[in-house]
């Protein structure tokens, strides 16, 4: 017997173009992201992988086509509008992590909350039991500099849920980590999934990461296979 359930697709990208001066980049995308998927995007350097995480979260705006988020056009909204829309709905985990190096732990995890007028204290809260979550409660008074480089990406993960978005970006969030944290990461990912019912999207290079997803996306010359 066929299943009623629905299946709700919460990122829709819709023959997505990109240049940059001369150089194609992306030739027609189509991509259909599931709710509380981990999906992960492949292919060799400059296949266009990060142009399109980019064009996904707004951070760069398609020459022609559209991105869905939760139905939402987003190309539609006002650039307040997006701003807004990014801050609460979309949580982004970078390689190179982009921690403040003059903030702690703690703080750089409540950035995102105060950037939103969340009230300091509440900010402060939701900060503190995220980093216990990830196992970071005897570091939230470090800075940067004083973490290791699996610490620094577990801090970033943390501030990357700290709205409770819908969808994590992250783009070779494992490729500056040894064996070891890459797996640990990696893990992560899926017990906050099961744990927060986020959808990742995640940039790769990492094989073993890409075959435990749960939708393996090859691209090749700014499209996919």
């Amino acid at each position: 017997m066929p299943s009623n359930k629905q299946v709700n697709m919460i990122i829709q990208a819709q023959n997505i173009h990109k240049s940059y001066a001369e150089v194609e980049v992306l030739k027609g995308i189509e991509l259909e992201i599931k709710e509380g998927e981990i999906a992960t995007i492949t292919g060799a350097s400059g296949a266009g992988k990060t142009t399109l995480l980019q064009i996904i979260g707004s951070l760069e705006t398609p020459d022609k086509g559209r991105i869905l988020i939760k139905n939402k056009d987003i190309q539609s909204l006002s650039a307040k509008k997006i701003a807004k829309f990014r801050n609460q709905e979309i949580g982004f985990i970078f390689q190179f992590h982009y921690l403040l190096p003059e903030f702690t732990a703690l703080e750089n995890v409540m950035m995102p909350a105060l950037i939103a007028s969340t009230p300091t204290l509440q900010a402060h809260d939701r900060a503190s039991e995220l980093l216990d979550f990830l196992g970071l409660s005897e570091r939230t008074n470090h800075k940067p500099s004083e973490l290791s480089g699996g610490e620094q990406q577990r801090v970033a993960v943390a501030r990357a849920l700290m709205n409770k978005p819908s969808i994590i970006l992250a783009d070779e969030p494992s490729g500056n980590l040894d064996t070891a944290n890459a797996i640990a990461l990696h893990e992560l990912f899926f017990k906050l999934r099961d744990e927060f019912h986020q959808t990742f999207l995640i940039v790769t290079h990492n094989e073993n990461l890409a075959a435990l997803s749960d939708h393996k996306i090859v691209m090749k010359d700014g499209k996919i296979l």
